[in-house]
């Protein structure tokens, strides 16, 4: 495991978690900032991305696992993500639905926003967030994000209007 709060615990995905994966990004509602479902093939490139981060970065999304259960419930973590002429620090989440609204993504991020400070010595990090997603804007607002800028960004041939949401290391 890398990391652990009270709840969960995050560690690196492995092609195993591909089932769990499926559950989360082929959910049309869980997936609506994404303007839809994922493809079994978009998936798998999902799941090699993060892969290839933990080699590239030693950090990229990690599975979310409920203590309780032993369960993949979601994935949170640290990625380098393009904005503007930059790449930023992000901390991203995506849960299954049946495990929203019980404060599993914050607890995830803060710990997420912690080890981009303790341990990467980031000075800021930041959450990516689409206009019309409000349940993430609550969950980067909770992680002691404010709203620094703003850009469009053009996914799946649309262009989708995004703040960045940023702390800075105190």
């Amino acid at each position: 495991m890398l990391l652990e709060t009270e709840r969960l615990s995050l560690r690196e995905m492995t092609q195993a978690d591909y089932p769990s994966l499926c559950r989360i990004l082929q959910d049309e509602q869980v997936m609506y900032a994404y303007e839809g479902a994922f493809s079994d093939a978009e998936i798998q490139e999902w799941l090699d991305r993060q892969i290839s981060r933990y080699q590239k970065w030693q950090f990229g999304l990690w599975a979310v696992i409920l203590k309780e259960t032993g369960e993949l419930i979601g994935q949170c973590g640290l990625t380098m993500q393009p904005w503007k002429n930059q790449e930023v620090l992000e901390i991203g989440y995506l849960f299954q639905r049946a495990y929203w609204h019980q404060g599993y993504a914050t607890e995830a991020a803060e710990a997420c926003k912690e080890y981009a400070f303790e341990v990467l010595h980031a000075d800021e990090v930041c959450s990516i967030i689409r206009d019309t997603n409000t349940a993430s804007q609550r969950v980067a607002i909770r992680n002691g994000m404010a709203v620094a800028d703003s850009w469009v960004k053009r996914y799946r041939g649309i262009d989708m209007p995004h703040d960045r949401y940023v702390v800075t290391r105190g």
